[in-house]
């Protein structure tokens, strides 16, 4: 398969309507999309990623007003929130109406929910006939893709077509809400922050870790996730740094690192851009065969929180 890569949402669009698999931009991670009426093309997306099967898949609308589209109910809350943050970096879990496929939920009957902000994918899912299921366009276990290029990279000969946009703005994906039940659960954290969100709803709850055995609500809670070919380690502001000489290192932070036989540093000079370079990162240092990644970790406040999830995330998975 040959795989089309397209500054055109028109001809983007034509493909998902026609049963194909697109990668497409949003402001969060580029995600790989299939139009939810055609099965076959949502099953691809897990063959695709190499995705496990219980894993689901965030559906995206192109309107806030479309969201009874693929929910039976919102909540007064799920209002609440999606007055706040739609368009925007939020999912809300929401019950499923019959249009959603199991494929898409994994057998659960809840379905995730997002409206994303960025003008490409707004374009792109007006001009389709139906949601689109998308979950992050990369082999899966692998980090998020933030750019055209990386999703070329991991995919290239596997989907049907690429929409080309700008590298993501945010870089991490979109916070996760489980409106579902009576009081809404923070499902995992993103850009909207735990902090934005009780300020619109103060009710909302933290989750607790997944159980083995519990089929997920949302993506990014059950596997490994976001991890480099290198191994991650983990590091509090400040940490002197003592490489191993005989390995390739890197270091990705806030502060500057106090260390010699450093291949490649990135200082971040705000919590913003350490969220936005993070995964790009990732992939620069596989790409030059690093070793070990250090990683300083950051306040564990705002966007810090999604940051230090990712990161601790990416640390357990190799």
């Amino acid at each position: 398969m040959q795989t089309v890569v397209t500054d055109s949402p028109e001809e983007a669009a034509r493909c998902l309507n026609e049963g194909g698999v697109v990668a497409f931009p949003t402001e969060t991670v580029y995600g790989l999309g299939a139009a939810i009426c055609h099965t076959e093309a949502i099953e691809r997306i897990f063959a695709a990623k190499g995705r496990p099967g219980d894993n689901p898949l965030i559906v995206h609308i192109a309107d806030p007003g479309d969201i009874m589209k693929v929910a039976s109910h919102v909540s007064d809350d799920a209002k609440k929130l999606v007055l706040h943050f739609f368009p925007g970096p939020l999912t809300l879990v929401l019950k499923k109406n019959r249009s959603v496929p199991d494929s898409v939920t994994a057998g659960l009957d809840t379905v995730g929910v997002r409206c994303p902000s960025n003008s490409d994918a707004m374009a792109l899912l007006k001009l389709c006939r139906c949601p689109v299921a998308a979950p992050s366009a990369n082999v899966s276990g692998r980090p998020s893709s933030t750019s055209w290029e990386a999703v070329l990279h991991d995919l290239d000969g596997k989907i049907e077509c690429i929409l080309k946009g700008a590298p993501s703005d945010i870089g991490l994906e979109s916070t996760i809400v489980d409106c579902s039940g009576e009081t809404p659960l923070l499902l995992r954290t993103g850009a909207v922050t735990i902090e934005n969100l009780r300020a619109v709803v103060p009710s909302i709850r933290t989750a607790d870790s997944l159980r083995q055995h519990e089929v997920p609500k949302s993506p990014g809670l059950k596997y490994p996730h976001y991890a480099p070919e290198a191994r991650v380690v983990l590091l509090d502001a400040g940490a002197r740094i003592d490489p191993d000489r005989e390995r390739t290192s890197a270091y990705i932070g806030l502060s500057l690192p106090a260390a010699e036989q450093l291949a490649l540093v990135k200082h971040c000079c705000n919590i913003e851009e350490y969220a936005r370079v993070l995964f790009d990162f990732f992939r620069l240092c596989d790409a030059r065969n690093i070793s070990i990644i250090y990683c300083e970790l950051p306040p564990a406040e705002g966007l810090g929180r999604a940051i230090g999830d990712r990161l601790t995330r990416a640390a357990a998975g190799r």
